[in-house]
């Protein structure tokens, strides 16, 4: 698996670390990694092109 850094901000990293550290992860980067494939999982269920847009609109990633 390849690497690649993204930029956080520092409360939401600061939430991340107590919250990977509360619930077991080995390390806040396990959590986030996570995190990202249950939402993609759910992404990936959807029935159509124009939900997943619709969902990426709700969450403020595409306008």
């Amino acid at each position: 698996m390849g690497k690649t850094k993204i930029k956080l901000d520092k409360d939401l990293l600061d939430k991340i670390k107590q919250l990977s550290e509360l619930s077991g992860y080995a390390s806040p980067d396990e959590f986030i990694v996570h995190c990202l494939e249950k939402e993609v999982a759910k992404l990936e269920e959807s029935d159509s092109e124009e939900e997943i847009k619709k969902k990426l609109k709700g969450l403020g990633y595409i306008s």
